[in-house]
């Protein structure tokens, strides 16, 4: 059972949606918070946005708002990354699940929206992945496209 009340819209607020939508672009539909890392892993993830795919899962590359080469997107709803997050804390559960891809390890977390969030593990900056819940379809591919970049620009070792 629905919370929320149906009521039809009036006029004027019909008119004002639709304006809306004709006006907004697929690229506004995408937001990611921007990490804020130091000096040294953000110099790592500026190499590694100029690595990344043009192409992951299918999809072609379409970065979210606002514009940072800490973040990235393909698709619409958008696979996100963003380079240069926290360390997450379920890193410290040796009970957490996690994946290698091609030589990338990546701490993986299911969230309840149906979502997964992966998060590079063994890295000079962490490098986290969310495949939203339409996009979950084909499993590992999207870490598959973007690994290569990864290894290429963060090496191997321990985050600060």
């Amino acid at each position: 059972m629905s919370i929320f009340r149906h009521r039809p819209l009036g006029l004027p607020a019909l008119v004002l949606l639709i304006a809306t939508a004709g006006c907004s672009t697929a690229d506004d539909s995408a937001r990611a918070a921007v990490p804020s890392p130091g000096a040294e892993v953000s110099a790592l993830c500026r190499n590694l946005d100029k690595a990344l795919p043009a192409e992951v899962d299918g999809s072609g590359r379409r970065d979210p708002a606002p514009a940072s080469a800490l973040t990235a997107g393909w698709g619409d709803p958008a696979i996100i990354l963003r380079c240069g997050v926290p360390r997450p804390a379920e890193m410290d559960d040796e009970e957490a699940d996690g994946v290698e891809v091609d030589g990338v390890g990546w701490l993986l977390q299911k969230r309840q929206d149906g979502s997964f969030r992966f998060t590079t593990t063994l890295r000079r900056a962490y490098v986290e992945v969310s495949i939203p819940e339409g996009r979950t379809g084909d499993g590992m591919a999207p870490l598959v496209d973007v690994a290569p970049a990864v290894k290429k620009a963060i090496p191997e070792g321990i985050a600060d």
